[in-house]
């Protein structure tokens, strides 16, 4: 039982929720059931599982499931994970994760089909919300530019429910290289805009084509350098009163318009 919320191993797991500690050590931490059920398969990933007594008795299959596979489950005090917790009601289960990200290269030797690009996105629950659309449509990978919000933020990694870990994700790069890259293999890169082409002006038979889309800051948008060398700079229209639409909900409607697209094309 860790039952001690001023010890030094309670501090070094509670830094993890600080940016620089998770890139010192290559770790960050993962709350509740739901994202470590798709790491059941990859325990390597998995260096401790910090858990209450309530959380294993709610939790009792995964964690025998985890402990079959021999992976380290720490039971902690509820004062414990609620230091270590980044919310107000702890699951009461937390584990600490190596860091998954890929480089630029992997992704674009993988022939990706669907990809999304992602400029200078600063909220967490946007991200995280792009992620598990961009799982959940069948996307190839993701790309986040190097002024994004950190991949590995506690809220960020909370609001994927587990897609961090089933889609390749790129982090810190450079767009303008990327998306020349895109190209290269043979990709169209989409801008969205609100003052671009209306998607439903684009022949499904366009759509289908392996496309990367980029996707901007939440108040300006893509910036004017990374939107500039798209092939095409395209909008979801309005049709009721709302001045425009969130980041993530736009991101999942043209990321389904194109998987929808590529797959009634084959």
């Amino acid at each position: 039982m860790l039952d001690d919320p001023r010890s030094n191993r309670v501090k070094g797991i509670v830094r993890l929720n600080q940016k620089d500690a998770r890139y010192e050590t290559g770790l960050f931490l993962l709350e509740g059931a739901q994202g470590l059920k798709e790491l059941v398969s990859s325990p390597k990933l998995i260096e401790e599982v910090l858990v209450t007594i309530d959380g294993a008795e709610r939790q009792a299959e995964l964690i025998d499931s985890l402990s079959k596979k021999r992976v380290t489950i720490t039971q902690v005090s509820d004062q414990v994970m609620a230091q270590i917790a980044g919310t107000r009601t702890p699951q009461g289960i937390v584990s600490v994760v190596q860091h998954l990200d890929v480089e630029l290269e992997d992704l674009m030797s993988a022939t990706p089909k669907l990809v999304a690009v992602i400029d200078q996105a600063r909220d967490p629950g946007n991200l995280g919300a792009i992620i598990r659309a961009a799982d959940a449509a069948g996307a190839d990978g993701i790309i986040l530019s190097a002024d994004s919000v950190d991949l590995y933020n506690p809220k960020v990694t909370r609001s994927t429910a587990g897609s961090i870990f089933n889609i390749p994700i790129v982090i810190d790069a450079d767009l303008v290289e990327a998306i020349s890259m895109l190209k290269k293999i043979g990709l169209q890169v989409l801008s969205s805009s609100s003052d671009g082409s209306p998607i439903t002006d684009l022949h499904p038979t366009e759509l289908a084509q392996p496309t990367a889309w980029i996707f901007g800051n939440e108040a300006h948008g893509v910036r004017t350098e990374v939107a500039s060398i798209a092939d095409k700079t395209v909008a979801l229209p309005i049709y009721g009163a709302a001045e425009s639409l969130n980041l993530a909900t736009a991101a999942s409607v043209c990321l389904y318009f194109t998987a929808v697209a590529q797959r009634s094309n084959h």
